[in-house]
């Protein structure tokens, strides 16, 4: 399969405006509803049209959208504004679009305007592709429907911008480590929004994304103090010196990503009493993310294994999770938390057949189809899961 990160960050980096998100069964078609096309979020309407628009009238507009560097489509952007609707879409590509369908659910939408009515667009299907393009623009799966503009840029509100600034000006020359970023995230945030300890138990569906949300945007202050004065107020002495420093910047961002995520779960693991065991190996010198109770009774025999329980956290997960399944290998079901947005039917029926829940954000359950819900657990019912199997 061909990767087009390169081209999908190419074009949004020279669009007139570039717009991403994550498809979701409605978009796909596959929700029975009566709506066509894919939904665009309302922010975005520089995207389409000269203004934004006005409830009582639907308006649209004829374009060209040239599709994987390929095909190209006379699709439709429009507004309906008629009665109840207030909602904009793209539709008129259906029949023309090969990502279309169930197997569509989960991939990155890339849309962006080159001219008037000249669209470049691109369905990123690979974690390696979505990773890349999401990384390169410093985007949290968290928060990835929107206009990139808006989305790369997104400091933190004002408080908490100013809290982030100082942390940065505090700290010693080099970056700090990830753990290091991940707890001043979270105290960035109890700061700016009061939050209590409490909360991590009442719900940490909520709490995990904020986390996550507010790590990107302090990791973001510190690349700007960090890289501003050294890469981009000097010139580089030559191509592969820029390709180098390239290179260690979104290593650094893709390295960051996934231990912050594991990282923020054993905090709220610890708050809300639940015994874990991390990155501790197991069988064939395997390191799951976390064994519950803990590492001793994994490798005591005669501990009942139905009395453990192995969660695997990734930040996306559509082709990766079938790494985590010879993961613990005493566990008889696994579980696989996620910041993913939206899986196809297919691959969540795989996922059962194998024995492994998805644990995903309350939020981003409707991402999901309906009809493969009820066997996916938000973080609280994980929790609860845990707490009654280990304790």
């Amino acid at each position: 399969m061909q990767d087009y990160s390169q081209s999908a960050i190419e074009a949004a980096s020279h669009a007139e405006v570039a717009y991403c998100k994550f498809i979701t069964p409605n978009d796909a078609g596959i929700t029975g509803g009566h709506q066509y096309g894919y939904h665009l979020h309302r922010d975005a309407w520089k995207l389409m049209f000269s203004e934004s628009g006005v409830k009582g009238a639907n308006k649209d507009k004829e374009v060209t959208i040239r599709w994987q560097d390929d095909f190209e489509t006379a699709s439709r952007f429009i507004y309906y504004g008629e009665k109840t609707r207030n909602e904009y879409r793209l539709t008129r590509v259906a029949k023309g679009v090969p990502f279309n369908g169930d197997g569509s659910v989960g991939n990155l939408l890339v849309l962006c305007k080159q001219a008037e009515n000249y669209y470049r667009a691109y369905v990123l299907e690979t974690e390696d592709e979505i990773d890349n393009f999401l990384n390169f623009f410093g985007i949290p799966p968290t928060d990835a429907n929107g206009l990139i503009s808006k989305l790369a840029a997104a400091p933190g509100p004002g408080d908490m911008q100013t809290l982030m600034q100082q942390y940065v000006q505090g700290l010693p020359d080099g970056f700090p480590t990830g753990e290091e970023v991940a707890v001043a995230a979270r105290d960035i945030y109890a700061r700016v929004s009061g939050m209590t300890d409490s909360q991590m138990v009442t719900d940490p569906d909520t709490v995990v994304m904020n986390w996550v949300n507010t790590e990107y945007s302090l990791f973001k202050e510190i690349e700007k103090a960090r890289y501003g004065e050294k890469y981009l107020n000097a010139p580089f002495a030559s191509v592969d010196s820029l390709v180098e420093a390239a290179n260690t910047i979104l290593n650094r961002r893709k390295s960051r990503a996934g231990k912050s995520l594991e990282n923020h779960l054993g905090r709220i693991f610890e708050a809300n009493g639940l015994p874990f065991s991390e990155q501790k190996a197991t069988e064939g010198h395997k390191k799951p993310d976390f064994i519950m109770p803990g590492i001793e009774q994994y490798h005591d025999a005669g501990y009942d294994a139905e009395k453990l329980v192995f969660l695997a956290s990734k930040t996306t997960c559509k082709d990766r999770w079938r790494q985590v399944l010879n993961e613990a290998g005493r566990t008889p079901q696994k579980h696989l938390f996620t910041l993913q947005q939206g899986i196809s039917t297919n691959q969540l029926d795989e996922m059962k057949d194998e024995s492994l829940t998805l644990v995903v954000p309350e939020a981003h359950l409707g991402t999901f189809p309906a009809s493969n819900r009820d066997d996916i657990m938000t973080l609280k019912q994980f929790i609860a899961h845990a707490k009654q199997t280990v304790l």
